[in-house]
C-alpha cells in the first residue's frame, strides 16, 4: 500500500482513500507525521525538491517525510553550516530555492552565515527549523532557545507555525508554504524562515488523530498544483507610465561624452545576451566585473577589440594605478548593469568623476549605492532596459575617448599577460591566467573570495577561442560568456568549498573552483559533501596554497606591522596537510610546483569522471612581490601610452580622425643590389667569387597627406626565404595596403601589430615572411614618424624628446669573420680596437678543427688586451663535445658569451653548467614564431647571458620587442644584431637598439636594480658594404668625446627623414600591373555562354593558371592570389555560369543542364580562346570538383590542379539522394526567398564556423550579393549538386598528371576526404602526390589564410615545371 506521502505525490490521493486507508495506517502513524509529509509534499509542488537535510531528533518528521517522497533529492551533512551554504550554492547554480531542514537550538544558529550571505545576494531558500513547543520554551528545556525572529533582517519574511494539532485544518501548512516560497523567489528575493515546532512523539510512534484537519483538502489532493497559486501582473518598462521618466534618462545618454558601461554580477543567459547586445548598441567603453561572465569570456577569433567590436576594458583596475590615467579618466554618464562590483580602484575613480550621471540597472528594489553618486535607479531586468534602449535610443560614439582606452587597456593587457607568462615559476596570478584555456562554454567557475577572485578579475584572460557559437557571430556578438560566480553578499570566506559544491549540483555543469587555503580549511566539512552520490557533473577544486592569508600582505597593515604579528594574527600560518584531509574524505588529491604541472592536472580533471582537489604551493612573500611588480610594471605601462599620445601632434590638435592617423595610397618596391667587400659571414662553404653583393628591397609606403616610410626586406640564406618568395608576399601586401588604415596604437609594438595584419589586412600575421613583416613594419613605423615630423625612435619612446643626447648613443660591436690564421685575426682586432670598438665578435666553428679556433681566441684576447669584450658565435656548428673542448680552453679568455655553442638546444643548459661559459642565444630564439614563452623559458638558466636577436629573423620589431623585453626581465643583455641591411635598415636599427637599451633602464629602475653597463649592439656589418642604398652614408663613427664607435638614434631618424635611394643600386622597379577584364562566349547546343575573364600577368616557362571560384563566389575572389602570382604565371579567373559577370543566353525555354560535367565541357570550349597550351587548374570548393573532373576527363586541356577543399563526389546511393533533395530545397529557398535570406542560412552552417570569424567576412558576404541572375545560381546549385554528379573516386586511380590537394586545418570533413583522394591517387601514379594542410583556417581556404596557398601553388607549379623538363629530354 502506497503511503499518503506517496499516493499525494502520485496524483491518487481521493477522498475515498482518506475513507478506505484514514490516517492510523503506520505511514502517517501521528500529526507530526502528517503535517510534515503535507510539508514536502506542498514543496514538491512548488518545485523544491532539493533538499538538505542536517541530523536532528527534533527535525526526525520532515526528515523523514523528505527522504520518503519519490520526487525529492535529499543531501545530509553533519555541519549545519556547511550544509546551508550548499544550499547557498544550489540556489546560485540552479535560480531557485533549496530546504533547508535542520533541528532546534544551535543547530538553527548555524544557519546564520549563509542566510545572510542569500539575503545580501538575493538568493532564495527555504529554512525549515525544527522547534520545542511553546510549553518547552524558556523553561530549561534542552536544546530549546527562542527560534522566533532568529535571523532578524536577513530574511525576507518569518513564518511560526503552530505545533502540529488537529484542532488546526492542515491548509494552514500549505498556505503558509505557498506565502513562504512566493516571498523567496519574489523580488528581492532571499530567505524565509518557518519555524516548526513539534511536541512528542516525533517519529513513528503511534498517536491518534482526527482526520477532519484534512477538510476541504478533495480538491487539492486530486491534482499536482501547489494551494494557492500567486499571479503577478508587472508593469513593462516600456509602458506609458514609465516612457515618460525614461525619456529623461535616454537624453543623458545620448548626450554622453565620455558614456561607461559597467557589467557586473550577471547570473543568466539572457541577462548576458542582453548585456552584450546593449554594448555593441552603445558602442561604449565596457568594463566588465569577474561576476559578470564575460571576463573570461571566449573569443570566436583569435584577436579581439577592434574598433568594431564591442569595447571591453578589462584592466582598468590596474590602470587607474597611474596618477596620469586617474586624473584623465572622466566619465560624464555611467551606465551599471548588476549591482556589485569587485575592483576598490574601480569606485574610486566613479567616486572621483561625479558629478556624473549614474544610471543603476537591477531587478531588485534595495538600494546599491556605497558611494552615494546613483542619480538614476532603475528596476528592470537587464533584457527590458535593453530592449527600450535599442528602440528608443542613438548614442553618440566618441572615437578619442574609446581610442585612449582602447590602447591604454591593450598595453596593461600585453605587460600583464606578458609578465605572467615570462615568470618561469608558478604563480597565484597564473593560475587566474590560463582559466579560460581549459574552460569549454559549457564549464562554469566559482571563485573564493579574498585573493581567487581578485586574481581573477585583475588577471583573467580571454583570449581563447571559441568556435561553438554561430547565432553569436550571425548577430555580430563576438564572444560567448562562461558563467562564473561568488559569494560576494557578505564576502565571506566561510563555507566556500560547499557553496561550490551545491552550486554544481544546481547549474548541472562541469565546476571550476578556485579557493584559498584558509577558505578551504575553514570550510573542511564540505569535503564531505562531494561523496554524497548526488547526481551532478565531476568538479575540479584548485586550492592555493601559501599557507597563510595572502590577501593581508597586499594590504597597507603588512608595511607597518611586524612579522610575528603578521603571521599569528593576520596570515593566520598554518602546516595543515591538504593532501590528509582529502585522504581523509575519499577525495583525489594532486599537488603542483610547476606551471606544466598545473595545465596537465587541470587538463587530466576535465577528463576525468571523478572529483579533484588540485594543491597549488605558493608562498605568501612571493606572491606578494609578484603583485607588486604587476602594479609597477602596468601602471608604467599605462603612462608610456599616455606620452605616446600626449606627445602626438596629430591626436593633440585633432587632426586624426579618431586615432587613425591616415590611410595607405599606396606601396610600392625597388630591387636593388649593393657591391660588398667581402662575402656576408653567414655564406656556407667556401666562396671563390672575388665579387661579392647584397640584394633586398627597398618599401615606400605614402599615406594620403603624402607622408612617405620607407622599408627594407632583404632576405639571406640564414632566413629560408628567397627573393622570389619575398617579392610574391610584397605584391599580395601591395594590393591588400592600398586604403588600409594606420592608427596610432601600432608604435605601441605589444600586440598591435599582430592586431592590425589580421583586423585591416585579413592575414594572420605567422603567415608573413619574417623579413617581410619586418620590412613592412619598418616602412609602417617610419611612415608614423614621418607624419608625425619625428622619428621612429620618438614615436616609440616619446620621452626621448627631454633625454640628453649622450643617452641616445648605441654602441657598436665589431664582428670578424676569423677565417684567417691566429696572428692575422688579432692583428684584424687590435686594428678594430683601435679605431674604437670596445667589443668585438668572432666566428668560430668553422676551422676543420677547434684547436685552430681555441688558439685564435687565445691570440686575440692576448693582443687587445682585457678592457675588450670578446664574443664568439659557433652557429650551432659544434657537437656538444667540441664546445665543451672549446671552453676548457678558452676559460681564461674572459669571454662575454660564446652564442649557440652547440647543435641541439637540449645540451645549451648542460653546457652552461658543466663548463660555466657564459652562453648566448641567437638561433633559438630568431627561429620562434608561434608561443615565445615556451621556448623562452627553457633558457631561465643564469648561464644564458644574452639574447641576441636579429628583427628580420624573427619577424619585425614587435616580435623583436617582445623577446627583448624577456631578456631584460631575466636580467640578461638584450643584443640586437643586423643581417647585413643596408643603411636603410640599419637606420632603424640603431633607433631601435636605442629604444631597447632605455627600455631596459625603466625595468631595472622598476625592480630596484643597478643601471647595467652600456650594450655593444651587432650592427657592425656596415663595414662590409663599399656602396648603399642611401645617397648619403649613415654616420657611424668614433665619438671624439668617448672614443667608442657610436651610432646616434637621433642622427639615424634624421637619416631616415632625409632618406633618398641611390638609383644606381636600383635593378627593378615595381611595375603595378592591372586586372585585364574581358568576355568570351561559348556556343553549345541550343544555348551560348558569355563568361566574364580576369587576366593578369605574363606567361612563364608556358605557366597558365586557371582559377575556378566557388559556389557564390566570383573571379574576384582571386585576385589577391593573381596579383602575388602574375610575376610567375599568366593567371586567369572566370566567373562559372550563374555567378558574376557570366551570362546564360538561350532562346529556348527551357533551360539547359549545368551540372559539374556540362561545366567542364564549356572550358575545355573556353581555354583554346585564350590559350593552345595545356592550363593549370586552381579549384575551390564548387570550382575544385569542376577543377577534378577536368583533370580525370579532360587531359588533354590540363597539365595539372590544385584540389582546394574539393570531393570528387558521394558513392552511397542515399546519401547521394539526400543531398540532390537538400540543394533543390535549397535552389527552391534561393529563388523564392531571394539572395540574402539565402545567404544567412547558407552562411550559418559548421562549414563556414571558421570563416564567419574572419575579420573580412562582411566583406565576402556583401561581394556575395553581386550575382544578377538568381535563375541560373539556382539551377547551378540544383544541377551542379554532389548528390547528382557521378563519383570520379575509381577514376582517381588511373590519374596521370600532377594533383595537389590543400585544404584548412580545422576542415575535419575535407581533411578525411583529401586524405583517401591521396590514397586512391598512389595507387594510380608513381608520383607519390601532395597534400597540404593550411594552419588556422577552415573550408574556405584561400580567403582565410592566402599567403600560404600562393606558395603552396607556387611550388606546384615549379614541380610541374621540373616534370616539363625532364619528359622533354
Amino acid at each position: 500500500m502506497l503511503s499518503p506521502l506517496s499516493a499525494i505525490s502520485n496524483n491518487m490521493y481521493h477522498s475515498d482513500y482518506f475513507d478506505k486507508t484514514g490516517y492510523s495506517t503506520p505511514d502517517c502513524p501521528n500529526i507530526n507525521s502528517l503535517w510534515a509529509s503535507l510539508i514536502i509534499e506542498e514543496c514538491t509542488r512548488l518545485g523544491l525538491t532539493y533538499i538538505c537535510v542536517a541530523p536532528g531528533s527534533r527535525s526526525s518528521p520532515l526528515a523523514i517525510a523528505a527522504s520518503a517522497h519519490p520526487l525529492t533529492t535529499c543531501v545530509a551533512c553533519i555541519d549545519e553550516r556547511s550544509l546551508s551554504f550548499h544550499a547557498v550554492g544550489f540556489a546560485r547554480g540552479s535560480h531557485s530555492p533549496a530546504v533547508i531542514i535542520t533541528s532546534s537550538g544551535t543547530a538553527a544558529s548555524n544557519l546564520l552565515p549563509a542566510v545572510v550571505e542569500a539575503s545580501q545576494d538575493f538568493l532564495p531558500l527555504i529554512l525549515l527549523t525544527a522547534d520545542r513547543p511553546p510549553e518547552l520554551q524558556d523553561v530549561g528545556a534542552n536544546q530549546a532557545i527562542n527560534q522566533v525572529n532568529h535571523f532578524g533582517p536577513f530574511v525576507r519574511h518569518f513564518f511560526g507555525l503552530p505545533a502540529p494539532t488537529d484542532d488546526i485544518s492542515a491548509r494552514t501548512v500549505l498556505t503558509t508554504l505557498d506565502s513562504a516560497v512566493n516571498i523567496a523567489t519574489s523580488s528581492p528575493c532571499g530567505p524565509v524562515h518557518i519555524n516548526c515546532p513539534f511536541r512528542e512523539p516525533l517519529a513513528k510512534t503511534p498517536s491518534i488523530w482526527n482526520d477532519s484537519c484534512l477538510k476541504g483538502l478533495d480538491f487539492w489532493m486530486s491534482s499536482t498544483e501547489p494551494f494557492t497559486t500567486y499571479i503577478e501582473v508587472q508593469h513593462s518598462i516600456s509602458s506609458a507610465r514609465i516612457h515618460a521618466d525614461m525619456d529623461e534618462v535616454i537624453k543623458v545618454i545620448e548626450r554622453a561624452d565620455r558614456g561607461l558601461l559597467i557589467l557586473g554580477a550577471i547570473h543568466t543567459v539572457d541577462d548576458i545576451w542582453a548585456a552584450l547586445l546593449l554594448a555593441k548598441h552603445l558602442l561604449w567603453p565596457v568594463v566588465v566585473d569577474i561576476l559578470s561572465g564575460l571576463r573570461l569570456r571566449k573569443y570566436m577569433a583569435c584577436f579581439s577589440n577592434t574598433e568594431d567590436d564591442i569595447l571591453f576594458i578589462d584592466h582598468l583596475d590596474h590602470l587607474l594605478l597611474s596618477e596620469k590615467v586617474r586624473n584623465w579618466m572622466k566619465v560624464d554618464v555611467v551606465i551599471q548593469i548588476g549591482s556589485r562590483i569587485t575592483s576598490a580602484r574601480i569606485q574610486e575613480m566613479l567616486e572621483h568623476s561625479f558629478p556624473c550621471s549614474y544610471i543603476m540597472v537591477d531587478n531588485h528594489p534595495r538600494r546599491h549605492d556605497p558611494l552615494h553618486i546613483v542619480t538614476h535607479r532603475i528596476r528592470s531586468t537587464s533584457t527590458e532596459f535593453t530592449n527600450y534602449l535599442l528602440k528608443a535610443c542613438s548614442p553618440y560614439l566618441c572615437s578619442k575617448w574609446n581610442g585612449y582606452l582602447r590602447a591604454l587597456d591593450m598595453m596593461a593587457a600585453w605587460e600583464m599577460s606578458f609578465l605572467i607568462s615570462s615568470e618561469c615559476s608558478l604563480t597565484e596570478p597564473y593560475v587566474a591566467h590560463i582559466l579560460p584555456e581549459i574552460l569549454d562554454y559549457e564549464s562554469a567557475v566559482f571563485l573564493g573570495n579574498s585573493m581567487p577572485i581578485r586574481d581573477a578579475d585583475m588577471y583573467g584572460s580571454n583570449k581563447a577561442q571559441n568556435t561553438h557559437s554561430a547565432l553569436m557571430l550571425n548577430l555580430g556578438l563576438p564572444c560567448h560568456w562562461i558563467q562564473v560566480v561568488g559569494n560576494r553578499g557578505a564576502s565571506g570566506i566561510d563555507g566556500l568549498l560547499s557553496t561550490a559544491v551545491g552550486f554544481a549540483v544546481g547549474c548541472n555543469k562541469r565546476v571550476l573552483c578556485v579557493i584559498g587555503d584558509v577558505s578551504f580549511l575553514h570550510d573542511s566539512n564540505g569535503l564531505s559533501l562531494l561523496g554524497q552520490g548526488i547526481l551532478r557533473k565531476p568538479m575540479t577544486i584548485v586550492v592555493i596554497n601559501n599557507h597563510g592569508g595572502a590577501i593581508f600582505s597586499l594590504l597597507p597593515i603588512a608595511a607597518m606591522t611586524e612579522r610575528r604579528v603578521l603571521d599569528q594574527f593576520f596570515y593566520t600560518s598554518h602546516n595543515v596537510s591538504i593532501r590528509n584531509l582529502c585522504l581523509a574524505n575519499g577525495v583525489k588529491h594532486v599537488k603542483v610546483h610547476t606551471k606544466m604541472d598545473l595545465l596537465d592536472s587541470l587538463f587530466t580533471s576535465q577528463c576525468e569522471k571523478v572529483d579533484c582537489v588540485i594543491e597549488v604551493e605558493s608562498c605568501i612573500d612571493a606572491n606578494a612581490n609578484f603583485h607588486s611588480d604587476l602594479r609597477k610594471f602596468s601602471r608604467q605601462a599605462a603612462e608610456q601610452t599616455m606620452d605616446i599620445f600626449s606627445h602626438s601632434t596629430s591626436v593633440t590638435t585633432g587632426q586624426a580622425q579618431g586615432f587613425i592617423i591616415g590611410r595607405i595610397t599606396k606601396m610600392d618596391y625597388s630591387l636593388y643590389r649593393v657591391n660588398l667587400c667581402a662575402p656576408p659571414t653567414s655564406t656556407s662553404g667556401s666562396n671563390e667569387s672575388t665579387t661579392f653583393y647584397r640584394e633586398g628591397f627597398v618599401l615606400s609606403l605614402s599615406l594620403e597627406d603624402g607622408s612617405t616610410g620607407y622599408g627594407e626586406v632583404a632576405p639571406l640564406e640564414i632566413h629560408k626565404e628567397n627573393l622570389l618568395d619575398v617579392e610574391e608576399q610584397l605584391r599580395f601586401l601591395i594590393h591588400m595596403l592600398e586604403g588600409a588604415k594606420i592608427d596610432y596604437f601600432l608604435p605601441l609594438l605589444k600586440g598591435s601589430f599582430s592586431t592590425w595584419i589580421w583586423h585591416t589586412l585579413g592575414i594572420l600575421p605567422s603567415s608573413i615572411l619574417p623579413s617581410v613583416r619586418c620590412g613592412l613594419e619598418m616602412a609602417v613605423l617610419n611612415a608614423v614618424a614621418a607624419k608625425e615630423g619625428s622619428s621612429m625612435l620618438n614615436i616609440l619612446y616619446p620621452k626621448t624628446v627631454d633625454l640628453p643626447k649622450k643617452f641616445l648613443n648605441v654602441h657598436i660591436c665589431a664582428l670578424i669573420d676569423s677565417v684567417g690564421s691566429p696572428l692575422d685575426t688579432a692583428y684584424i682586432a687590435t686594428s678594430l680596437v683601435k679605431e674604437g670598438f670596445i667589443a668585438v665578435k668572432m666566428k668560430v666553428a668553422r676551422r676543420a678543427n677547434v684547436i685552430e679556433d681555441i688558439a685564435v681566441i687565445q691570440e686575440v684576447r692576448r693582443k687587445v688586451g682585457d678592457q675588450v669584450e670578446l664574443r664568439v658565435d659557433a652557429n650551432r656548428n659544434w657537437t656538444y663535445d667540441e664546445a665543451i673542448q672549446f671552453a676548457n680552453s678558452v676559460k681564461n679568455c674572459r669571454l662575454q658569451y660564446i652564442e649557440e655553442p652547440v647543435r641541439y638546444d637540449d645540451d645549451i643548459i648542460k653546457f652552461c653548467e658543466e663548463t660555466g661559459l657564459p652562453v648566448a642565444l641567437d638561433e633559438t630564439v630568431n627561429c620562434i614564431r608561434e608561443n615565445p614563452f615556451d621556448v623562452l623559458n627553457r633558457f631561465n638558466h643564469s648561464g644564458v647571458v644574452a639574447i641576441v636577436i636579429k628583427p628580420s629573423l624573427i619577424g619585425g620589431f614587435e616580435n623583436a620587442a617582445l623577446v627583448a623585453r624577456w631578456a631584460q626581465q631575466q636580467g640578461k643583455m638584450a643584443v640586437v644584431s643586423a643581417t647585413f641591411e643596408s643603411g636603410l635598415g640599419l637606420s632603424s636599427y640603431v633607433q631601435f637598439s636605442c629604444y631597447l637599451d632605455l627600455q631596459s633602464a625603466d625595468i631595472r629602475r622598476l625592480m630596484d636594480k643597478e643601471p647595467s653597463a652600456c650594450i655593444a649592439h651587432g650592427l657592425g656589418t656596415y663595414r662590409w658594404f663599399t656602396e648603399d642604398v642611401t645617397l648619403e652614408p649613415l654616420n657611424i663613427c668614433c665619438n671624439s668625446k668617448t672614443g667608442i664607435v657610436e651610432a646616434c638614434a637621433t642622427d639615424a631618424g634624421q637619416h631616415l627623414q632625409h632618406f633618398q635611394i641611390n638609383q644606381n643600386v636600383v635593378v627593378q622597379n615595381f611595375d603595378q600591373e592591372n586586372v585585364h577584364d574581358y568576355r568570351l562566349t561559348v556556343d553549345l547546343e541550343g544555348f551560348s555562354f558569355s563568361f566574364n575573364v580576369l587576366e593578369m600577368g605574363q606567361s612563364i616557362a608556358g605557366n597558365v593558371v586557371v582559377f575556378l571560384h566557388g559556389f557564390l563566389g566570383t573571379g574576384q575572389d582571386w585576385i589577391p592570389i593573381m596579383k602575388a602570382m602574375s610575376m610567375s604565371a599568366r593567371c586567369i579567373a572566370i566567373d562559372l555560369p550563374g555567378h558574376g559577370g557570366s551570362k546564360l543566353k538561350t532562346d529556348s525555354a527551357a533551360k539547359p543542364s549545368l551540372s559539374i560535367h556540362v561545366i567542364a565541357e564549356m572550358l575545355c570550349q573556353l581555354f583554346p580562346h585564350i590559350t593552345p597550351e595545356k592550363v593549370i587548374l586552381v579549384g575551390y570548393s564548387m570550382g575544385a570538383r569542376v577543377a577534378l573532373h577536368m583533370a580525370l576527363k579532360c587531359s588533354d586541356k590540363v597539365e595539372g590542379a590544385v584540389i582546394i577543399s574539393g570531393s570528387p563526389g558521394l558513392v552511397d546511393p542515399l546519401a547521394r539522394k539526400l543531398r540532390r533533395a537538400r540543394d533543390d530545397f535549397r535552389a527552391s529557398s534561393l529563388v523564392s526567398n531571394g539572395l540574402e535570406f539565402f545567404l544567412d542560412a547558407w552562411y550559418a552552417e559548421g562549414l563556414w564556423t571558421s570563416l564567419r570569424s574572419h575579420p573580412y567576412f562582411k566583406k565576402v558576404l556583401a561581394s556575395r550579393l553581386q550575382h544578377d541572375e538568381l535563375q541560373t545560381l539556382a539551377k547551378v546549385l540544383s544541377d551542379s549538386s554532389i548528390g547528382r554528379q557521378q563519383p570520379l573516386w575509381d577514376d582517381l586511380k588511373h590519374c596521370k598528371i600532377p594533383l595537389l590537394f590543400i585544404v584548412g586545418e580545422k576542415d575535419l570533413k575535407f581533411k578525411n576526404i583529401a586524405w583517401q583522394m591521396v590514397n586512391k591517387y598512389c595507387t594510380g601514379t608513381r608520383e607519390s602526390p601532395k597534400l597540404i594542410e593550411i594552419l588556422n583556417c577552415g573550408h574556405a581556404v584561400h580567403l582565410e589564410n592566402p599567403l600560404p596557398v600562393i606558395s603552396a601553388v607556387r611550388q606546384f607549379l615549379k614541380r610541374i615545371e621540373k616534370a616539363s623538363v625532364l619528359s622533354n629530354r
